[in-house]
């Protein structure tokens, strides 16, 4: 089994009577990693996908709640975004059943924080459980292999089961691609004017890692208003698929402002978007493979590590950047990546005259210091 960070955390938290609440994308591990949290103890398992299951919790009493949990010390209610009215649910058991510990996940951060978030302020611990990350990679297969797979990783990503199931990783991805990847997406979509465009805004972003995003390009791009196009870009980022990076700006008059740039939590969903899992010796994007990975790993290690930064990227008009900036406890670092040793860069005098700030280069040789669990001299 692959040892998930997020365990430790979780069985610090376990021993108080808040909620604990795991969201994440489908197929990541939430239940995997809930079921060994909750094991050898006394759990009451109910599966927010079962039709039974979403008739017994939606709109029900305290009374009905104590009968169905009984005894139990734990109750798990796996996918809670698919009960209607779970928030008040949560709530009772929260409140009224003082003898069990309740754990909660779900895969729509859209719909489940909609529902709880005002039902159970100050009653909840939430997380986010993501795919493997580098450092659980490399902590299940070792130094050595990892290092001889990192190819591999940037193609298919890292969700389990493409890591456990070697050389069906294609199909998987495909399934995950063109399945559960839009499972939530059209069940909150169906509310929305014209759900079949995501796959399309979807396929857009790929084509666009690494480059700031101009919604009104995709909108033209794809014969939809800018406004659509921004509301299922929020769906799609409430839904785990990906997540913006902000563009940084303080004191210079030519730095762009308010401008993203959106990242895949996973090199394979992105691969499959746009159907390429060709290797990188044959890649003209390995550029946009690497910077994806480097983002999405640092979101994952400051999410397990509780570290709270501001992260970005810098631009000017005159077409001065940098990748990555970091900014924590008043320090500001910044991030230059490239994916061969070899390659020239330079940070831009202009940002080091006004920021001060420390600069690295991350590449194929060092990276695995910019994932360490703490901070090292790149």
């Amino acid at each position: 089994m692959i040892q998930r960070s997020l365990l430790k955390e979780l069985q610090k938290r376990i021993v108080g009577h808040k909620a604990l609440i795991v969201l994440g994308p489908r197929q990541v591990g939430k239940t995997t990693l809930l079921r060994e949290l909750m094991s050898e103890k006394d759990v009451l398992f109910l599966n927010g996908d079962d039709p039974t299951v979403q008739s017994l919790l939606a709109n029900v009493n305290t009374e009905a709640l104590r009968q169905l949990i009984g005894k139990h010390a734990f109750v798990f209610i796996d996918e809670a975004q698919r009960i209607d009215n779970i928030g008040i649910t949560l709530k009772l058991i929260t409140d009224q059943i003082q003898t069990c510990q309740l754990i909660v996940s779900g895969s729509s951060a859209f719909e489940l924080r909609n529902a709880t978030n005002e039902p159970l302020t100050g009653r909840k611990w939430e997380y986010q459980l993501f795919p493997i990350s580098w450092t659980e990679f490399e902590a299940y297969v070792g130094f050595l292999k990892a290092e001889q797979l990192l190819e591999t990783r940037l193609i298919y990503g890292f969700y389990p089961e493409v890591i456990t199931q070697f050389g069906e990783e294609r199909e998987i991805l495909i399934q995950l691609s063109e399945s559960y990847l839009y499972k939530d997406l059209f069940a909150v979509g169906a509310k929305l004017k014209r759900p079949e465009l995501l796959p399309k805004i979807l396929q857009a972003l790929a084509y666009q890692v690494g480059n700031e995003v101009s919604h009104n390009e995709i909108a033209q791009l794809i014969g939809a208003d800018n406004q659509t196009v921004t509301n299922y870009i929020d769906l799609l980022i409430k839904s785990y698929v990906i997540f913006p990076l902000h563009s940084f700006s303080r004191n210079l008059r030519n730095e762009i402002k308010a401008k993203k740039k959106y990242y895949f939590y996973d090199n394979g969903i992105r691969n499959a978007v746009i159907s390429n899992f060709s290797p990188v010796s044959m890649r003209n994007d390995i550029g946009a493979l690497w910077e994806n990975f480097l983002v999405s790993e640092k979101k994952k290690q400051k999410h397990y590590q509780m570290l709270h930064a501001n992260t970005y990227f810098w631009r000017t008009t005159g077409q001065q950047e940098i990748d990555y900036l970091e900014e924590m406890d008043g320090h500001l670092k910044a991030y230059e990546f490239k994916w061969n040793p070899n390659a020239k860069w330079r940070i831009p005098k202009t940002f080091l005259n006004t920021y001060q700030a420390q600069v690295f280069k991350i590449d194929r040789s060092n990276f695995r210091s910019f994932l360490a669990p703490t901070d090292v001299n790149i």
